[in-house]
C-alpha cells in the first residue's frame, strides 16, 4: 500500500512531503495474544514493514490530495498561499522493490499556483471526472479552477468562484454531474455549482449554525451528502430536497457526538450507509446510518452516556486527528493521520 502525507512543522523550512509503502499488513499488535493456531501464518513476518521517502515543502501542508487519475500527481495548499503540484513517480518508483533509484537533480514540482495571490487556504479537491482539473479555495472566500492541457502544461482561472462570504473550508465534486461541485464554509453554508457559472452558485444553503469544516459527497447514493461543523456535530442532506426559494435542503440526520470540531468525514466508498468521521476530540468514529432507533433497540451506555445505535466504532490514541480516508480497494480499511502519527487500521465492523 503506497500513500502520500504532508507535515506542519514546527518551522517553516522543516515541512517535507512523505511519499511511503507499507507492507507485510497481515497482524495487528494484538495478535500477539490470540490464542488460535499459527498454522495459517506460517511464514508470515510479524511486524508490518513502512519505508518512505521524503522531499522537501516550503511551508506546512494544510492540505493534499493525489489525482485519482494519475496518482503519481499530488497537489498541495501551503501555508505560504500557493498550491503545487507535484509528480512523485520517481518516489513511488524507487519503493516499489526494482532498485530504482531517483534520478540525481530530480525536481518533482511541475506547477505553482499563484491564483489566490500567496491568501492561505486549506480546500483542495482533483476531479474524478475530468484529468487534471483542480479545484482550490482560500481563506478568504475565493475558489479558483486549474486545468491541465495536452501535453502537461496547466492553465489558472483568472476569474474565481465567487459567493462564500467567508472561508472556504472543504470542495467535493459531484460522483455523477462533471462539471458540478460542491464547496463549504465559515459563513455556515454549503453551495453546489457548476463550473461554467462562476458568478454565483446553482444553489446554497445554511447547513450549520457554526463554521461548516468538512463535506463528503455520497458516491454511491449521490444524492446524499455529509457534513461536519466546528460544533462537532455532524449532518446528512438529501440533495433532493434542495430549493432555490428560501435556499433550503433538508436535514435527514444530525449526530451530536463527538466533543470537538469535526476535522475529517468521508462515506465509505464500498457501503452506501457507512460513515467515517474524526474531530478535535481525539476520536474517530464510524456510523452505519442505516440503523434506526426504535423502541426495541437495546441502549447502551458508557460513563454515563447514551451511544447512539448508529455507532459502531471508536479509534482512540491519536491526538488532534487532521484527516482520515477509506481505502478504496481494501473493504473497511482506513488511514488517518494526526499531530503525532499515522495509523493504519481495519475496524471489526463487519455484522455476525
Amino acid at each position: 500500500m503506497y500513500f502520500v502525507g504532508g507535515t506542519q512543522a514546527d518551522h517553516s523550512a522543516g515541512n517535507q512531503l512523505l511519499v511511503a509503502k507499507a507492507s507485510s499488513l497481515y497482524r495487528t499488535r494484538f495478535d500477539d495474544n490470540s490464542d488460535s493456531s499459527d498454522d495459517d501464518d506460517e511464514g508470515v513476518d510479524d511486524d508490518a514493514q513502512m519505508e518512505h521517502k521524503t522531499i522537501p515543502h516550503a511551508g506546512s501542508v494544510n492540505r493534499l490530495k493525489v489525482m485519482p487519475q494519475q496518482p503519481n500527481y499530488t497537489a498541495t495548499w501551503s501555508e505560504d498561499g500557493s498550491v503545487r503540484i507535484f509528480d512523485l513517480n520517481p518516489y513511488f518508483k524507487s519503493l516499489d522493490g526494482s532498485y530504482w533509484s531517483i534520478p540525481a537533480g530530480f525536481n518533482p514540482l511541475l506547477k505553482t499556483i499563484k491564483s489566490h495571490k500567496s491568501e492561505e487556504g486549506f480546500a483542495l479537491a482533483w476531479s474524478i471526472h475530468k484529468t487534471g482539473n483542480l479545484l482550490s479555495g482560500d481563506c478568504k472566500k475565493f475558489i479558483h479552477l486549474t486545468e491541465m492541457r495536452e501535453g502537461g502544461s496547466w492553465t489558472e482561472s483568472i476569474t474565481p468562484f465567487t459567493s462564500h462570504t467567508k472561508s472556504v473550508e472543504d470542495l467535493q465534486w459531484s460522483p455523477t454531474e462533471v462539471e458540478v461541485f460542491a464547496s463549504c464554509s465559515s459563513d455556515k453554508t454549503v453551495k453546489i455549482w457548476d463550473t461554467r457559472q462562476k458568478a454565483a452558485p446553482g444553489r446554497s444553503f445554511v447547513a450549520s449554525k457554526t463554521d461548516v469544516n468538512v463535506i463528503s459527497w455520497n458516491r454511491l447514493v449521490p444524492y446524499l451528502m455529509a457534513s461536519g461543523d466546528d460544533d462537532g456535530s455532524f449532518k446528512i442532506w438529501d440533495l433532493r430536497s434542495l430549493k432555490s426559494a428560501g435556499n433550503t435542503c433538508e436535514s435527514v440526520g444530525h449526530y451530536e457526538w463527538h466533543k470537538d470540531q469535526i476535522t475529517s468525514i468521508e462515506w465509505d466508498p464500498n457501503d452506501d450507509s457507512v460513515l467515517a468521521v474524526a474531530g478535535g476530540d481525539d476520536q474517530l468514529t464510524i456510523w452505519d446510518l442505516s440503523v434506526e432507533k426504535d423502541d426495541e433497540t437495546e441502549t447502551v451506555k458508557t460513563s454515563g452516556e447514551e451511544i447512539p445505535p448508529q455507532l459502531l466504532f471508536i479509534h482512540q490514541g491519536q491526538t488532534d486527528i487532521k484527516e482520515l480516508h477509506w481505502h478504496k480497494q481494501i473493504p473497511n480499511t482506513i488511514l488517518s493521520t494526526s499531530e503525532d502519527s499515522i495509523n493504519l487500521f481495519k475496524p471489526s465492523i463487519t455484522a455476525e
